[in-house]
This record gives structure tokens, sequence and C-alpha cells, in this order.
């Protein structure tokens, strides 16, 4: 599959050893570019919770319109951006704003992701899209490939991939210091909201700020209950992705890009309970990845629900985080701990005197959204573009489709498709409301 950037050449070009800034340099073919020095004109699609954190991360470009299917986050953000225009179905913003607009946001609930950011890059407009990049794999190929078709900058709203101690981490382990990698190991503490529980089946009335039809978009029709909106939609397959959907962008982020993963051979999971309307209260997912260039075949588990990898993973550590990530290597391991990698530790402490010798060989970052920013106005892509991030989510979601599936997959990436497993199709493709079709 073509891809919107190659990830390596990219990152050789623009990482300065030893001074480790970043370059914001012009680059050719990025659509509509714009001086360093002018405003983006930005469309931002929710407004509420994330989507609320990217317009105020682009209030110093123009906000030039506001979009939510919740009045009470959009009433607030028309209040502080007065000259933004007001919609509430981002379809019809898209239709009406389109030859004013540059870029868009998207920070809505999952299943709006791949429905808004698609309809966007379709107008060769650049797209922020918060983590899961998409609801389904298949919508996270066509994200990437329409990255790549439009020649559009983009980002996965994957904030700490900007944080040096995670790009250090990457560095530190690209450069042989824990040896060579053959496993790694990721969890969350998540679900913190409710899964593994049916559909409600009392109907109370739809408050009347929330616009019921426009936030089912494109999932089946149900009626309104509180614990779907706001925030609990993530637990519900039809909106959201789970726990691993909510963290996994995050915690799997620093192994998938120091150990260059791509797509999983196999993926199995296990979990209690399978619920066909909500994820389970805890999960362990196992994926095995193909060796690659100097890289032997690695295995990657992940867990949620409190459930956590051995103990012994972890010497000397005398209580994991609740998020995490340890690479286990035939030197030594490394605990990245929380998403982001708010910090890290090499382990057995002491042991790896090598890491201090290791040279910055990454770009640091201006700031996450920056990046996206300067790269909408023809500077150097951003990290967490399309063409790695739906390959991220690609292979996330897939633990998912396993779960969903409750068999083993044998996977077939270049077919988008599980080999052994025709019933993981409608997992990999959901159907969608007519008029809200990727």
């Amino acid at each position: 599959m073509t891809r919107s950037v190659k990830r390596r050449e990219f990152l050789k070009n623009a990482g300065v050893a030893g001074a480790g800034f970043w370059i914001a340099g012009r680059q050719s073919g990025y659509g509509q570019e714009k001086s360093p020095n002018a405003k983006l004109n930005v469309a931002c699609i929710g407004v509420g919770g994330r989507g609320r954190a990217s317009l105020d991360a682009c209030r110093n470009e123009t906000i030039a319109a506001v979009c939510d299917i919740d009045d009470k986050p959009l009433d607030k953000a028309c209040v502080d951006f007065p000259k933004a225009k007001r919609y509430n179905d981002y379809r019809e913003m898209l239709e009406k704003e389109a030859g004013s607009i540059d870029a868009v946001t998207v920070g809505t609930p999952d299943h709006h992701h791949a429905p808004a950011a698609a309809r966007a890059m379709a107008l060769k407009k650049h797209a922020y899209v918060e983590k899961p990049l998409t609801h389904s794999v298949y919508e996270a190929r066509v994200l990437g490939e329409l990255a790549a078709k439009n020649k559009l900058a983009t980002q996965m709203g994957t904030q700490g991939h900007a944080n040096a101690k995670l790009r250090r981490v990457v560095e530190l382990v690209q450069a042989g210091v824990l040896g060579t990698v053959r496993e790694a190991h990721v969890w969350s503490n998540r679900p913190i909201w409710p899964q593994g529980i049916d559909r409600p089946k009392d109907t109370p009335p739809t408050p009347p700020q929330i616009h019921w039809d426009l936030f089912l978009g494109p999932a089946p029709a149900r009626p309104y209950h509180p614990c779907y909106h706001p925030f609990k939609w993530r637990g519900w397959w039809d909106f959201g992705t789970g726990a691993l959907g909510d963290m996994a962008c995050h915690l799997m982020d620093p192994v998938f890009w120091a150990l260059d993963l791509g797509a999983p051979t196999t993926v199995e999971a296990e979990g209690e309970p399978r619920n066909p309307e909500t994820g389970p209260t805890w999960c362990i997912i196992r994926y095995e990845f193909p060796a690659k260039g100097k890289r032997p075949p690695l295995k990657m588990t992940w867990y949620d629900g409190l459930k956590l990898p051995p103990a012994e993973l972890a010497p000397g550590v005398e209580k994991l985080p609740l998020n995490g990530a340890i690479f286990v290597g035939e030197k030594g391991n490394l605990l990245a701990i929380e998403e982001g990698v708010r910090e890290y530790k090499l382990l057995p402490e002491g042991k790896l005197p090598d890491a201090e010798q290791v040279k910055p060989t990454l770009p640091r970052s201006p700031g996450h959204h920056v990046e996206w920013i300067q790269a909408c106005k023809g500077g150097a892509p951003a990290l967490s573009e399309f063409g790695y991030a739906s390959n991220l989510t690609e292979a996330v979601l897939l633990g998912n489709v396993a779960f969903r599936a409750g068999k083993k997959l044998e996977w077939d990436s270049a077919q988008l498709k599980a080999s052994n497993c025709p019933e993981a199709s409608q997992y990999i493709k959901r159907e969608y409301t007519k008029g809200w079709e990727v």
C-alpha cells in the first residue's frame, strides 16, 4: 500500500545529531501551502473534550468554523471565537465552507473520525484527527491512502509522540542499548467507564442541547441514553473502540516507532465478557510481527482491565505504573512509564551504561499541534502523520477484531482480511447509515 511518507528516510533527513532541534524547512507538493507567517483557516469538528484541546491549540490561527452535536460546548466555542461560523452537522459545514478553509481538526467520538476526516481530505483539506485515528481497520487504510493521494499535512492526536522522553526511548532502542529486542509488553488501567454491559431498556428524553441523530451519524439508530453521551460512548462498539482504542495508540507508540513495526502476521485475544454491545472488562491480546531488516520476529502483548505483564520483566521496580510498556532485550529491559513516556527506566538499573553515549538522532518537537500547523504551511511533515498513524491504528484495532471474532487471526495486510476467518470481515469494515459512508 502507498504511504504518504517514507518514515525512516524522513527521520534520517530531519534529525539533527547532537542538537536535535525541529527543522521546519519548506516541502513541495503539500497541497495548499501558505507562508510560514500566514494564518491557516481552520474548521474544528468537535469542540468539547479533546476537540476543545485542538481548538485551543489552533487559537493563533484563524478559527473559521466550529461544529458539534452538543450545543453546550458549541456555545462556549462561539463565545470564545465569535467570528467562527457555527454548525451542528460537519457535512453541511464542509459543503458550505469548502472554499474558505485550509484544514480541519476532528475531536469527536471514534465512529465519526473517518466520516469527518475523509470528507475533508477528499476536498484536499489538511487533517488533525484524535486517536485512535479511526473506528475500524478499513477506515485507517482509507485515511492513510487519502493523505498520500492528496499530499496532505496530517497528524493523529497522540500528543506524547512529540514528547522528548518518548523520542529518547526510540533513540536508545534503535541504538542497540538493549541489544536485540524480541518481545514487548504494553498495558493500561482502562476501562475506567462501564464495559461488559447490555443496552439499557429505559429511554429517557434527549436533552434539548443534544442533536441525537447527528451523534448517531454512521451508527445504527438507537434511543438516546446518558450511558452513551458524554464520554461513556467509548465502551460501546457502535461508537467507541474500548480500552484498546482509547490507550493503545499512546502506549504502543514507542514500541511501534522504535522497532519499526508494521502489520502483524497473527493476532489473538482473550477477555471477559464477550458482549455484542460493549467491550470486555479485561482483555489480553497477543500480536506476532514478522522480521524486518535486521530485527527478528517480535511478540507484543497488550493487557487492560488491570491485567499486567509478569513482574520479573521489571526487576527492581516495586510496582508497575497504571499504564506503560516494557521492551525486553538481550542486554536488559526498558520500562516506559505512562502514555507519551512521562519517564523511563533502563533495567536492571545501572547495568546499561552505553545509554549515556547515545547521541540524539530525532528532531525535538516544537509542540504536537505546532508540528502539524507548520506542515500545513509547507514545513516538514508531522511525525505522527497518517502514513505512520494509519499503520499503528490498523494494528491496534485488529486486537478488537480478534476479540470480537473469537479466533486467532492470520492477517493478510495486502488484502485487508483475516485469511483464516472470513467472519471477521464484519469487524474490519462496518456497515454505515446512508449518507455517512466512508
